[in-house]
């Protein structure tokens, strides 16, 4: 087992895993609201536990991509904190194993884009490395299946459906609410807010 020098680093000298590194998608965890906040508040209240759970940063050929620690180098940055502790993976680590870093650093927290689980992981990998996404299955759900004779219920007894928009493209968001309105069009009783 190899052992990392854990060393101090600017956090200018870091990047986000955007997917920029050969065969490891971008890193598709994110926690948000209340959550974000704990975090925050749980640096603040205990920053040596960052010590204890460092950034972990792959080499890419001079670029220093976070494989583990997106939230916690995002909420730093936030909290205006400068440096922190990192450990720096070297260019040879396989790609596999990145991936399995990323994933296995994130089971127990946080929330989960799974459409991006879906279109840009392999699932059984997924599976593999731990990570429970049998609802995923390989296959194309049919959407208008799942609404095929759905009896239209009372407004207290509705079902609510979140659609999360990334940051990259979130100046197209009325774009988008336009047409998942369109496509509800089809399916009586459901609206927009």
């Amino acid at each position: 087992m190899s052992t990392y020098k854990l060393q101090t680093l600017p956090l200018s000298k870091l990047r986000l895993n955007t997917g920029q590194i050969p065969d490891v998608p971008k890193n598709p965890r994110f926690i948000k609201d209340e959550r974000y906040e704990d975090l925050k508040r749980s640096i603040q209240d205990d920053p040596e536990m960052l010590e204890l759970r460092e950034i972990i940063a792959y080499d890419n050929n001079g670029e220093l991509v976070v494989i583990a620690g997106n939230m916690r180098y995002r909420a730093m940055k936030e909290l205006g904190i400068k440096e922190a502790p990192v450990k720096i993976l070297p260019p040879e680590t396989p790609a596999k194993k990145l991936r399995a870093y990323i994933v296995k650093d994130n089971i127990a927290f946080g929330q989960t884009d799974w459409d991006e689980y879906a279109n840009g992981w392999d699932i059984d990998e997924l599976q593999a490395f731990g990570l429970e996404c049998d609802f995923l299955g390989t296959d194309e759900t049919d959407i208008d299946g799942l609404f095929e004779n759905a009896p239209v219920k009372e407004r207290e007894n509705h079902v609510k459906i979140e659609i999360i928009i990334p940051e990259a493209v979130s100046e197209q968001k009325d774009e988008i609410k336009v047409k998942v309105k369109e496509l509800l069009t089809k399916y009586e009783g459901c609206e927009v807010k």
